[in-house]
């Protein structure tokens, strides 16, 4: 059951990570995958700083949707170039 609220959450903020960089408001494996990375590294570091520890509070869900912004930022420019070669 964990394992699918785990998904559930990467699979939000990955979802409102490609809200806000304007790329749609269709979900697909991308957000999913930035998502998790996203809050497994941003979440992370924010509870941190923040001195919340490992426990749930909203700095770590700040800090997830932080995290998948910059993933996904990050994924599709190294993305773009790749796709124009093949052209």
């Amino acid at each position: 059951m964990i394992i699918l609220a785990i998904l559930g959450f990467g699979m939000l903020c990955g979802w409102i990570a490609q809200i806000i960089l304007g790329m749609g408001t269709r979900p697909n494996g991308q957000s999913l995958i930035a998502g998790l990375v996203g809050s497994l590294i941003g979440g992370t570091i924010a509870n941190l700083v923040s001195g919340d520890g490992f426990s749930l509070g909203v700095s770590g869900f700040i800090g997830s949707i932080l995290g998948a912004i910059i993933v996904l930022a990050i994924w599709t420019a190294v993305a773009k170039p790749k796709e124009s070669a093949r052209r």
